[in-house]
């Protein structure tokens, strides 16, 4: 756990399939403000996004008026390192750009939670305060993600490829949500994250208030004296 300046910032992640939205959900449910990074991708990719002219210049015939035609662009960067890696170099510093603005509009509130899946793998950790990793079992997990639409053994592989294993990022966690044995017990667990994480909040404010007042003091003895 790393405590800055500002809001506690509760970096949420995890890895396909393991419920990280709907943790996020039950989160923003519970009076939290939401960062979520998928969603910013979308949006920089939607009609009109700020990575849609990059990307049509990288990847031709992968954007429209509707912005990106995400069947082309899955087939352009599918099983091509190379290629994901430039599509990421485009996409990420406009994520985090969305991301620096959510921190910024939300600045006064004790308490933010940015919703982040690569989190670990992309050193995003090092600016939270507080490391969430969802996990559930692995059959839970497959068996979710192979239920979505068009997704395959295949593209799950190529996905988890990317991705930390769910091991390493548990060993790295400051908690973990469980998610795997129902929606109450998780509900329970996120209700018992938000309490502590407000706590911790409040606390962070009080030492920096505490901190702030012994250098006001210090200042007013120097000028006394």
């Amino acid at each position: 756990m790393r405590v800055r300046r500002g809001p506690l910032v509760v970096g949420l992640t995890g890895s396909i399939g393991m419920g990280k939205s709907a943790v996020a959900a039950m989160c923003a449910r519970l009076g939290v403000p939401v960062f979520d990074a998928d969603a910013a991708v979308r949006a920089v990719q939607g009609p009109g996004g700020r990575a849609l002219a990059a990307i049509e210049a990288a990847f031709p015939g992968t954007t429209g008026p509707l912005g990106v035609d995400r069947a082309a662009l899955g087939a352009a960067v599918f099983g091509r390192p190379e290629a994901l890696a430039v599509l990421e170099r485009i996409v990420h510093p406009e994520v985090a750009r969305m991301q620096a603005l959510f921190l910024r509009r939300h600045r006064g509130r004790r308490l933010v939670l940015v919703d982040v899946p690569l989190l670990l793998e992309r050193g995003g950790w090092r600016r939270v305060d507080l490391v969430v990793v969802v996990s559930a079992p692995a059959r839970v997990q497959r068996a979710r993600v192979l239920a979505r639409p068009g997704m395959t053994i295949a593209k799950l592989d190529a996905v988890l490829a990317h991705q930390m294993p769910d091991q390493t990022k548990r060993a790295k966690a400051d908690v973990i949500i469980e998610t795997g044995r129902g929606r109450l017990v998780t509900w329970r667990a996120v209700r018992r994250l938000v309490r502590a994480a407000r706590a911790l909040a409040r606390a962070k404010r009080l030492s920096h208030l505490s901190r702030a007042h012994a250098r006001n003091r210090a200042r007013y003895r120097d000028h006394r004296a």
